[in-house]
């Protein structure tokens, strides 16, 4: 049986905090160390390298696009609602043909990065809780899709409203 150990990361909750260009620029590159080591430790875990691959790239369209980039959010500060926001508006909205199977794919990648965070004390118990949860709503998200594919004339508001991609 292979040995399990964690990658060595030497981060710190601040470290993913930015208030300007420069310092989003410094945790974009943290977050990039740490998604190469969520992918070297889903190899750790017995998965193939191309398993791990595709977990590590759903996992970065949710980190440093969606996270970083639009929301403006610490990846190991977590706030309640933030996978939801994520899966429910702003992959839609930003997917040129959103469908249920790629979001799928991203919301068990979004999992398994939470749990190897929280794995790593970078993320609490009851955060995990609550993102776990969040990212198991397929049938919100499911009918999310179907809606915002069958809006016509100005229903895009009242789709928006429902849960806006913003935090």
């Amino acid at each position: 049986m292979p040995q399990s150990h964690h990658p060595e990361i030497v981060f710190e909750h601040d470290d993913f905090e930015f208030a300007n260009l420069e310092e989003e620029l410094l945790v974009d590159q943290r977050c990039q160390q740490v998604l190469r080591h969520f992918y070297l430790y889903l190899q750790q875990q017995g998965l193939p390298a191309e398993r791990a691959s595709e977990l590590a790239f759903a996992a970065d369209l949710y980190v440093r696009d969606y996270l970083l980039d639009f929301a403006c959010q610490n990846l190991v500060r977590p706030q309640p609602g933030i996978v939801r926001k994520f899966a429910a508006s702003w992959f839609i909205t930003h997917t040129l043909d959103p469908e249920m199977e790629i979001l799928e794919r991203h919301l068990t990648a979004i999992a398994e990065l939470y749990r190897f965070l929280h794995r790593l004390h970078l993320v609490s118990a009851d955060e995990l809780a609550y993102l776990l949860e969040e990212t198991g709503q397929t049938d919100f998200y499911k009918g999310r899709i179907e809606n915002f594919l069958n809006i016509s004339g100005d229903g895009f508001v009242a789709w928006d409203a429902i849960c806006p991609a913003k935090p």
